[in-house]
C-alpha cells in the first residue's frame, strides 16, 4: 500500500506513507492490539486517519471510526460497546469531550499541534512520538476483518457491525465489487472530501490507498474548491454524494464555466439516494461519469448505475451486481410480481457474514431464508432494475448520514415535560430528508422550540437535532396506542413523488 498522499499542501510520497503504516503497525501491537482487537478512530479526514485504518487492518483489528460531531455520550457509548483497546484521537476533539472516561483505553491524540490542548487531555500521549519510538517488528499475514461501523439504533442505541474475517475468495471478490462500484483502478488520482467515518468513503480512502493512487484528501467539501482541484491537479476519480451536488450546481454559472473538468472519469456516489433531476443536471454538466449504487454497511454493495442507466431508468437504483441475488418480499415472505412494491431482500456473498455486537436478536430478525434486509422498500420491473420508494423502518438519510429516529426521542423523553414524541423525516432540497420531531407536553409544561433543541444538542450531534418540532395536544396514535408516524409524515410530502 504506496499511495501518493495530498492533504493541505502537504504531499506524503508513497514510500513514506506505507513505511509509517508499518511503523503504526507495530506501534498498535506494542499498546496490546491483537488480531480481532478494536482500534477506535476519532480522526478529521486527513493522512493520520488512513494511516492508523491501514495500520489496523494489516494486524487484523478492526477499526471503529467515530463521528466527530459527536458528543460525549456519543463517543462513551461507542467505546464501551465496541470494547476498544486503543483509541487515537484528534487532540482538539478529544479535549471537548467533557467527562469522557477512557480507563482501561491506551488513548493517543493526533494533529496536537497546539500543545495546551494535548496537554488537558488527561493520560493521552502522542500518537506521533509513539509510532515512532517503537521498534518496528515483522507482523505476520492477518486475514482482514474491516472497519467496525456502528448503525444508528432502532431503539435508541446504535448497533456495532462486526464482521468475520473474509476468506481468500471473498476477499478477492469484494476488491472486484469495489473496484466496480467505486471506479478503483491502479494510478487513479482521486479526490475525496466526504467524511471518512462514512463507510463508503472510509472504503473508498482505503480502496484508492491499495490501487496506490494518487489521493488528494480534502478536511471538508467546498464547492468551487472541488472545482480548482479537479483542475489543477487534473483529478480523474472522486467520491461525492448528493447533497454535493447540489451544492455544485448552486455555484453560479459563470463559476461553473470557469473551470476545465475533462479529466474526470469516474465519479462514485452511495449512501443517499440522487433525485433525478439532480443526476441529470450533473451528467449533462460532467458527461456520463456519474455512477451511484445500492448498499448497506451491513450487507455490501447490491446494485448499481451508470449515468447512461440513470437517463433511461430515472430515480432507478440500478440492476443487481453480479453474484447478488435480490428478492422482492411480502410481510409472509412471499415473491411480490414485476412492478409490486415490497420489502428488499438480498445477498451478497462477496461479503463475510456479520452480527450486531450484545444485539445478535437484531441481526436475526433481517434474515429470511439466506436473504437479509434493512426494511427498505422496493420494487422490480421488467428490465430487472431496482427502484426504492420507502421505507419501512423508521431510518431517515440526511446528507448522507444515517439516522435513526428512536435515538432522538429516547433522549426527548429525558426532557421534563415531555409526555411522549416522535421523530421523522421530511423532504429537505439540499440533504434529501431533514428531521422533524412532534412533541406532545404535559398539560403544565411550558416547553419551546428552543428548549428542546437545547436538551438535544447536550446529548447528540448536532445534526440530529430536528430541523422542524411542532407541538402537540395529543399525537395521533394507532388502535394498538403506538403513534401513527405516516400521519405525522404525509403532509411534508404531499404531492411529492419520493417518499425518501
Amino acid at each position: 500500500m504506496q499511495p501518493t498522499v495530498h492533504f493541505e499542501g502537504r504531499t506524503i510520497p508513497g514510500e513514506v506513507f506505507f513505511a509509517g503504516c508499518q511503523r503504526a503497525a507495530s506501534a498498535l501491537r506494542a499498546a496490546g492490539v491483537g488480531e480481532g482487537d478494536v482500534v477506535a478512530v476519532l480522526l478529521t479526514n486527513g493522512p493520520a486517519a488512513l494511516e492508523v485504518m491501514a495500520a489496523a487492518r494489516s494486524i487484523g483489528a478492526l477499526w471503529c471510526p467515530i463521528n466527530w460531531h459527536f458528543k460525549t455520550e456519543e463517543v462513551q457509548f461507542i467505546l464501551l460497546d465496541s470494547a476498544a483497546k486503543v483509541l487515537v484521537a484528534d487532540a482538539a476533539l478529544l479535549g471537548a469531550l467533557h467527562g469522557l472516561r477512557t480507563q482501561g483505553l491506551a488513548v493517543f491524540v493526533a494533529r496536537s499541534s497546539d500543545e495546551r490542548v494535548a496537554a488537558a487531555v488527561s493520560g493521552a500521549a502522542s500518537w506521533a512520538s509513539w509510532r515512532d519510538g517503537t521498534a518496528r517488528a515483522s507482523v505476520a499475514p492477518c486475514a482482514p476483518r474491516g472497519a467496525m461501523f456502528y448503525t444508528s439504533g432502532t431503539t435508541g442505541r446504535p448497533k456495532g457491525i462486526r464482521r468475520a474475517p473474509a476468506t481468500a475468495q471473498q476477499a478477492a471478490t469484494a476488491l472486484e465489487v469495489m473496484r466496480r462500484v467505486l471506479g478503483l483502478e491502479p494510478g487513479m488520482r482521486a479526490l475525496l472530501s466526504a467524511p471518512m467515518y462514512h463507510s463508503a468513503p472510509n472504503s473508498y480512502a482505503l480502496g484508492a490507498a491499495n490501487e496506490q493512487a494518487e489521493l488528494f484528501i480534502e478536511a471538508r467539501f467546498d464547492a468551487e474548491r472541488t472545482l480548482q482541484l479537479i483542475e489543477q491537479h487534473r483529478i480523474t476519480h472522486a467520491y461525492l454524494v448528493p447533497t454535493m451536488y447540489v451544492r455544485l450546481l448552486r455555484l453560479p454559472e459563470a463559476v461553473r464555466g470557469r473551470y476545465d473538468l475533462s479529466s474526470m472519469r469516474f465519479v462514485a456516489s452511495t449512501g443517499s439516494p440522487c433525485p433525478p433531476r439532480v443526476k441529470r443536471a450533473m451528467i449533462d454538466w460532467w458527461g456520463p461519469v456519474i455512477h451511484e449504487a445500492y448498499g448497506a454497511s451491513e450487507l455490501g454493495y447490491m446494485t448499481m448505475l451508470d449515468s447512461h442507466d440513470a437517463l433511461c431508468k430515472p430515480g432507478s437504483a440500478g440492476r443487481p451486481l453480479p453474484g447478488v441475488t435480490l428478492a422482492i418480499l411480502d410481510e409472509q415472505g412471499h415473491a411480490m410480481p414485476r412492478g409490486a412494491a415490497g420489502l428488499i431482500y438480498v445477498n451478497q456473498p462477496a461479503f463475510s457474514d456479520f452480527d450486531y455486537v450484545g444485539n445478535h436478536a437484531a441481526r436475526e430478525r433481517m434474515e429470511r431464508d439466506g436473504l437479509k434486509t434493512l426494511g427498505d422498500v422496493g420494487y422490480l420491473d421488467d428490465d430487472g432494475f431496482l427502484f426504492i420508494v420507502d421505507r419501512s423502518a423508521d431510518l431517515v438519510i440526511s446528507g448522507g448520514a444515517n439516522i435513526y429516529p428512536a435515538e432522538i426521542e429516547a433522549v426527548l423523553h429525558t426532557l421534563p415535560g415531555v409526555v411522549d414524541c416522535a421523530v421523522f423525516g421530511i423532504p429537505d432540497e439540499e440533504f434529501g430528508e431533514s428531521l422533524a420531531a412532534a412533541v406532545q407536553c404535559s398539560g403544565t409544561a411550558a416547553l419551546s422550540v428552543a428548549d428542546v433543541r437545547e436538551h438535544l444538542r447536550v446529548h447528540l450531534a448536532d445534526f440530529k437535532v430536528p430541523k422542524v418540532i411542532e407541538f402537540h395536544a395529543e399525537l395521533p396514535r394507532e388502535d394498538t396506542g403506538k403513534i401513527f408516524k405516516r400521519r405525522l409524515r404525509e403532509p411534508y410530502w404531499a404531492g411529492l413523488t419520493r417518499r425518501i
